[in-house]
């Protein structure tokens, strides 16, 4: 994913010069961005403050670490009853295959 070339505390400012009354298109013009990633970055970031956005990353980070975790342990999980499944096959077929005989 491309990261942006804003920290968020400027992000955060750019929005409160909207909220003092600054038209959206001359922000954007100064800083250089486009307005559909200025109004994006409104509605994710609109009443925030700097510190809340950093707060706002960090449990961001947090959530994607425990998807991952979540993720890696349903694979075993997965990994595990599937062997289960093919051993308790292969007793049965044994079985069958004796009692045949």
């Amino acid at each position: 994913m491309r990261r942006s070339k804003f920290t968020e505390t400027q992000i955060v400012g750019m929005i409160k010069e909207a909220e003092s009354g600054v038209p959206v298109p001359e922000i954007c013009r100064k800083h250089g961005v486009g307005q559909s990633t200025f109004y994006k970055w409104r509605s994710k970031y609109g009443g925030m403050e700097a510190s809340d956005v950093k707060r706002l990353k960090g449990l961001e980070g947090e959530h994607r670490k425990l998807k991952d975790m979540f993720a890696t342990l349903s694979l075993k999980q997965r990994k595990s009853s599937q062997k289960s499944s093919e051993n308790k096959q292969t007793q049965s077929l044994g079985r069958i295959l004796t009692s045949t005989v």
